[in-house]
């Protein structure tokens, strides 16, 4: 998709050179400001009840006289923020995405002045209206035939606007690739095809990749990545990306993404029911791959890097048992009481090869726990910190990529419950607290550096006829990256 600035004022859209017009509206809208045309348009509908300023109503209109765009639409915005710009924006797109529009002008009819923040969110709204996933479905609806989409801004909001499309588009483009990762069937996405995805965007973007196979976890002492990998005959990758934009001097973030490729529960079996949605359990990985999209577009003055431990998780003869005991790179050893609590056991010992980079801070991402999922549903990632630097800093970042997080507690009475009679402890601790407790024994392998956990098993895919990826915490990830450069 082509995004561009466009320097026009309300009263000039109506001549403005686009195959459609997207207007959004709301309280405050003053008709007259659009013009004769657009504006007795508008108030026309408004008076016929054809359209209201209420969330959601939109009004598609053709041939509007006066008016040299052909088509016209109305999205009203329940509030001026840009979270109901956004949402105005991709209610309008719905009614032109299908249609013959090739060149669509977004503009702004709200009395408070467009924003940067308005600006970012654009490319998220058309990405989000026009996704469609077809890499298996041969079937799937053709593309829609849009091609360019300009933003209409005044002489002074146009820095700013600039500014906000260039992030945005990134962002976008960061979130698209986690999606299409993450939607992908398990017998396509698989460790190797992570692997090869980073590699590929190391070559296009510029940014340095190592993939380590068995051997080299083997010989480092990933006792635990790989004793959840053991049962399956896909071989595990242990992913290192690096991008360079600072000093070799200023630490990097470093951020960590659970790779399950698919996720059996292994002897611990998982029902059967939506088992098919265990291929998302790699939503962490696909989160840091797009990250790095993102980063590596916008190319800020930081470094970063990216781990991602990635396997599946199966059942079989040489599965991980109940009651295994195995041994962390940090040398700590773990108690297997559930084999289906894998995930934490791939990140422990990612957390602990993170300590050579000699971090100025660790973010991991995963699909951890569905204890998370009741506890905050789906509109919040879980976020775990000890750090309050560090947790105030997602949080913000969260609340502006509109990709929030809630903090959760770390109190230690929590610690407890991974007591073990056999091992340092145990993996599982009992069912109540269970997302609490899952985030503090990753907590004991990140001592050396301030970290925060993000459990994103509620956000990070939908489910029902909704069924999909949503590149979730991509645009949080992303805010917080760039929040880091000084």
């Amino acid at each position: 998709m082509d995004f561009r600035i466009q320097v026009a004022e309300p009263k000039d859209l109506r001549q403005a050179e686009a195959d459609a017009l997207l207007l959004v509206v709301g309280e405050g809208c003053t008709p007259a400001s659009l013009g004769k045309a657009l504006g007795g348009a508008l108030e026309q509908a408004l008076q016929d009840g054809d359209l209201a300023y209420k969330a959601g109503r939109t009004l598609y209109l053709h041939g509007v006289a006066g008016v040299k765009a052909a088509r016209v639409v109305f999205a009203a915005a329940a509030a001026p923020a840009p979270k109901a710009f956004r949402a105005a924006l991709v209610a309008g797109l719905g009614l032109l995405k299908g249609g013959g529009a090739r060149q669509v002008l977004v503009a702004s009819a709200l009395p408070q002045p467009l924003a940067e923040a308005h600006a970012q969110l654009l490319p998220a709204a058309v990405a989000e209206a026009l996704y469609v996933y077809r890499h298996t479905k041969p079937s799937a609806p053709a593309d829609s035939k849009l091609q360019r989409v300009s933003l209409a801004c005044s002489v002074a909001e146009a820095a700013a606007a600039r500014a906000g499309l260039q992030r945005g588009e990134a962002i976008a483009a960061g979130v698209a690739l986690a999606r299409e990762c993450a939607n992908r069937p398990g017998n396509h996405c698989t460790p190797s095809f992570l692997a090869d995805e980073a590699r590929r965007l190391g070559k296009q973007h510029g940014v340095d990749v190592q993939v380590l196979g068995r051997k080299e976890a083997e010989k480092l002492g990933m006792g635990c990545f790989l004793a959840v990998a053991q049962a399956s005959a896909q071989p595990p990758k242990f992913i290192v990306l690096q991008y360079h934009g600072a000093a070799k001097s200023v630490a990097p973030v470093v951020l960590v993404g659970k790779g399950i490729t698919f996720d059996t529960g292994g002897i611990s079996l998982k029902p059967a029911a939506e088992m098919d949605e265990m291929k998302f359990d790699m939503g962490g990985a696909a989160s840091v791959l797009g990250t790095f999209r993102a980063v590596a577009q916008l190319k800020p003055k930081l470094n970063l890097v990216g781990l991602i431990p990635s396997c599946e998780n199966m059942p079989g003869g040489a599965a991980l048992k109940p009651g295994d005991v195995v041994t962390s790179l940090s040398g700590q050893t773990v108690e297997i009481l559930n084999t289906d609590a894998e995930g934490r056991l791939i990140l422990c010992d990612a957390l602990t090869y993170a300590e050579r980079f000699k971090p100025a801070a660790v973010v991991d991402i995963a699909t951890l726990t569905g204890a998370c999922v009741i506890a905050l549903g789906h509109h919040r990632s879980g976020m775990f910190s000890a750090d309050d630097a560090l947790a105030a800093e997602l949080e913000q970042a969260g609340q502006a990529a509109l990709d929030p997080c809630w903090r959760m507690p770390l109190d230690e009475e929590y610690d407890e419950a991974l007591k073990s009679n056999f091992a340092d402890m145990a993996n599982v601790g009992p069912r109540a607290g269970g997302a609490i407790t899952a985030a503090m024994f990753l907590k004991r392998y990140t001592a050396k550096y301030p970290w925060a956990h993000l459990d994103i098993a509620g956000s990070a895919w939908k489910s029902g006829a909704a069924k999909g990826a949503t590149g979730r915490p991509v645009p949080l990830l992303t805010q917080f990256v760039l929040g880091r450069v000084r």
